[in-house]
């Protein structure tokens, strides 16, 4: 496991943004792993700019996402369909039949789960996965107890997670109970991952996954056992390291 310190929420922005681009610029046929949230906008808003400075192509890129709120359509501007479009993909040249994010509105969720993850060995694996993690270690909305082993599934998620995210919404009542993620045995599976943690109220959870055993009460620590993970951390996120 590789750590790079940077400064502050910018920085780690950018030099995320920067090892896609190259990523990109160098491998002819790439699958990203996309995720929502606070801590990625940065990236986005990085590559969005680089697209738009230096042309980097999109065309040949598929994607996936992690996961999906259960009960949201696409046009639901709560939706994980709506933040990537809004966010990333209406920016860039990516083809839209490369994009791909699971359907939280299908009429048979655990047939939907198993498309996905067919998808995915389809697209042969992630290349590159970019994640956070929850302030309980979740990953993806993988919530502590989920058994390492995991496929895509249905979730529900746990109270602190529909806090952390109800400031998308009107209120914590709005925030859906359930969702599609990639399971942490489908995450594993990427050639490669980014994990990014910033700001003093992530500092404890990155202290348990540096310095903590390797348990499914803290999802994010099964990534130890992943060959080619790299930390990038900011000042605050490091306070206690």
């Amino acid at each position: 496991m590789k750590l790079i310190c940077i400064e502050n929420y910018a920085e780690m922005s950018v030099v995320t943004g920067k090892i896609i681009v190259d990523k990109i610029r160098t491998t002819q046929s790439l699958t990203l792993g996309f995720a929502t949230g606070s801590t990625p906008k940065g990236v986005y808003n990085y590559l969005i700019e680089d697209h738009r400075a230096n042309g980097t192509s999109y065309q040949q890129v598929k994607s996936v996402n992690l996961d999906e709120y259960i009960g949201l359509k696409a046009q639901d501007p709560n939706s994980y369909h709506y933040f990537m479009r809004q966010n990333l993909f209406d920016h860039l040249d990516i083809k839209q039949n490369h994009t791909h994010i699971p359907n939280g509105a299908a009429g048979d969720l655990e047939q939907e789960c198993l498309r996905y993850e067919q998808l995915i060995k389809a697209l042969g694996g992630v290349d590159l996965q970019l994640l956070g993690i929850g302030q309980n270690g979740h990953i993806g909305f993988n919530e502590p107890g989920t058994p390492f082993s995991s496929r895509t599934q249905i979730v529900t998620l746990a109270r602190n997670t529909r806090e952390a995210n109800s400031r998308f919404f009107n209120s914590l009542e709005d925030v859906p109970t359930h969702a599609i993620t990639m399971g942490i045995a489908s995450i594993l599976e990427s050639k490669e991952i980014l994990l990014l943690v910033s700001g003093e109220k992530k500092a404890e959870a990155l202290l348990k996954f540096m310095n903590g055993e390797i348990s499914e009460e803290f999802p994010a620590s099964a990534l130890k056992h992943h060959q080619n993970v790299t930390v990038i951390a900011d000042r605050d996120a490091l306070k206690y390291i």
